[in-house]
């Protein structure tokens, strides 16, 4: 339902007959341009990129055991802010800046675990204060970037770094992706609730805790690289939608996994879709609203739960 009143509304609403019409097949041409080629590729990269941050979000919490952490943590979004950056400050664009942000983000990605590891293995607080350190050095470079950079370069990169889905037009590796993560977790939904409740308590029962978590890191990571590079910087989607579906599911990680993914990708196709109506023709950037939304409502459960 998300998607069909994302794909109906914009700056110029269509019907929803009309809207049934292009998706048999017919339609008028100027219709089956705006909902195939411009809303439609929007709309499947807004689901995407919500259902992998709040996916990335729920293993965090687990992999942490903080119900604080959320997919941009351990520095992620931040190495991916840089690639792109860097890639807007030297003049390209288009598919070499998602391809800068994906490299940033793997090297954050990398940089991060090897120094939480150090000489022994790495834990949840060791791993969780190196990510918040290197993530604090990436926002000095982002600040010393956008500093240096043309006046003329600056709306394009502030846009970027507030969540922005108007140049989102290829959705399928991001939907590819979330699908074979969901399918790789789908095995371990039982170790996962074991997982949480403790690695002592894991390990008593019979779960490889050191080989389960670096997988969850792992997946983690990669669903926060391919989230930020699809959409660049979408906050709270991750931190929010584990919290709410707990409230209502309860903490049984063989729902909440796949509900993360459903209502993260709901919300962002709402939020996205709000972000270019509310004053059409102009856009606003989708991590805006994301955060109008976040922050009162995780005040809100805050309150609740004191």
């Amino acid at each position: 339902m998300a998607m069909i009143f994302s794909i109906a509304h914009g700056s110029s609403s269509i019907p929803l007959q009309d809207v049934i019409a292009v998706f048999t097949g017919q339609g008028s041409d100027l219709q089956r341009t705006l909902i195939l080629e411009l809303r439609l590729p929007r709309t499947l990269s807004a689901f995407a990129t919500g259902g992998l941050l709040a996916l990335a979000g729920a293993l965090m919490q687990i992999l942490l055991r903080n119900p604080l952490a959320d997919p941009y943590i351990l520095g992620i979004s931040g190495g991916a802010a840089v690639g792109a950056l860097a890639a807007m400050l030297a003049g390209l664009g288009g598919f070499l800046i998602s391809g800068s942000a994906l490299v940033g983000a793997l090297s954050a990605t990398l940089l991060v675990f090897g120094l939480a590891h150090g000489t022994g293995s790495w834990t949840p607080s060791r791993l969780l204060l190196t990510g918040v350190v290197v993530a604090s050095g990436w926002g000095a470079v982002i600040t010393l970037m956008l500093a240096l950079s043309p006046p003329q370069r600056l709306p394009g990169m502030l846009y970027w770094l507030m969540g922005d889905l108007s140049y989102a037009r290829t959705p399928w590796p991001a939907l590819i992706v979330l699908l074979m993560v969901c399918l790789v977790l789908t095995p371990f939904g039982r170790s996962l609730n074991v997982l949480a409740r403790g690695p002592l308590q894991a390990a008593a029962l019979g779960v490889a805790v050191k080989p389960m978590e670096a997988l969850i890191y792992i997946l983690a990571s990669l669903l926060t690289a391919v989230a930020v590079t699809t959409a660049g910087s979408v906050g709270f989607v991750g931190l929010i939608v584990p919290h709410m579906l707990r409230l209502v599911l309860g903490n049984d990680q063989r729902l909440i996994l796949p509900a993360c993914v459903l209502a993260g990708g709901t919300l962002l196709t709402l939020a996205d879709t709000l972000a270019r109506t509310i004053i059409a023709p102009e856009q606003l950037p989708a991590g805006v609203l994301t955060a109008l939304l976040g922050v009162p409502t995780f005040l809100f459960l805050l309150y609740r739960s004191r």
